[in-house]
């Protein structure tokens, strides 16, 4: 076990170095100048002071640095936790900056991937035994697994917030509330939420109801459980087995959307103003903040790469012929 984790750590370090690598080179490949925007944007109309301006700003930056050199500092600076200062924000670190937003974002992308698998496994279960269910279960999910999660965040805003008028369509809290830890920031905070939570919950939902179903009625067809079902055991015992194996794939299937839900939850913080790591990027890439996108990819990164390493740790819990693979035994 300890050379499988071993070998796994191994790959999930060398991914990180590449993704961390590629992170840092999109933004300084991307069309424009951040300092010169940083210059429009003072407003300076004397072309000496301009030009001390934008000399002043590459040197804080390191941009005035061969790229080779501004890699080399990268990394530095990263292995001491410093992300450099935000071009969008000046001068506030990229820091302080990413944990403003971080909660946000995870508020939404934990529930909304634990719920949905938890909730889209159970329903695709029960769908596979009982006919009503399946008819109904089978053309929705569907529709929901076809729609793109900005497409049913508009929907949603549309319906519950614009014309029920149930829930705000934009921000995270409402304006005249003061954030803090207590009630009634939490309660608005949680009204915010709720239309962003149902757009990623609902998407990811349909996929997993039908993955799970499918799943089920493939296992109650195969010979073990044809087997099982002429030795006289209980059907309870055999749908027992059925959805032991086929959630299997299922857990598989978590880390692989993990990465397909990370892009869902930033269109649609973007589509709702919602203050976490989408709006983030947006803005970053709007006002070609480098260091505030590179900080912003990197802890997506970071995360989706804890999240699939946690999987594999569960995976090998969950399914005992990883464990005898493990062990040089034979399946």
């Amino acid at each position: 076990m300890r050379r499988y984790f071993a070998r796994k750590l191994l790959i999930y370090g060398l991914t990180f170095v590449v993704a961390v690598t590629v992170n840092w080179m999109i933004p300084r490949f991307m069309p424009g100048d951040p300092v010169s925007a940083m210059v429009a944007r003072a407003r300076v109309s004397q072309p000496e002071a301009a030009e001390a301006m934008r000399t002043y700003y590459n040197n804080l930056f390191g941009f005035d640095e061969p790229l080779w050199q501004q890699y080399l500092h990268f990394w530095g600076a990263l292995l001491q936790g410093d992300f450099g200062i935000s071009i969008f924000v000046f001068p506030t670190p990229v820091g302080d900056v990413l944990l403003d937003a971080l909660p946000y974002t995870l508020g939404l992308m934990i529930p909304a991937v634990l719920l949905s698998w938890f909730v889209g496994n159970w329903i695709g279960a029960l769908s596979a035994r009982r006919k009503v269910l399946d008819n109904t279960v089978l053309p929705a999910g569907y529709l929901l697994t076809a729609m793109p999660y900005m497409w049913i965040a508009v929907i949603l805003a549309w319906a519950l917030g614009a014309k029920a008028g149930w829930f705000p369509i934009s921000g995270g809290y409402s304006l005249d509330i003061q954030p803090g830890w207590n009630a009634d920031f939490a309660l608005d905070a949680l009204h915010h939420w709720v239309l962003p939570f149902l757009s990623l919950f609902l998407v990811a939902l349909g996929g997993w109801a039908i993955g799970m179903r499918n799943m089920i009625i493939y296992e109650l067809e195969s010979d073990y459980s044809s087997y099982l079902a002429a030795l006289g055991a209980p059907q309870r015992l055999i749908r027992r087995y059925a959805f032991r194996n086929a959630v299997l794939p299922q857990v598989t299937g978590l880390a692989l959307q993990l990465g397909v839900l990370v892009a869902g939850a930033l269109v649609t913080e973007i589509v709702f103003a919602y203050p976490g790591l989408g709006s983030l990027i947006l803005a970053a890439i709007q006002n070609q903040d480098f260091f505030l996108l590179q900080g912003a990819f990197l802890f997506i990164v970071i995360g989706v790469l804890i999240a699939n390493f946690l999987i594999d740790i569960v995976y090998v819990v969950v399914d005992p012929r990883t464990r005898t693979g493990m062990a040089g035994g034979t399946s």
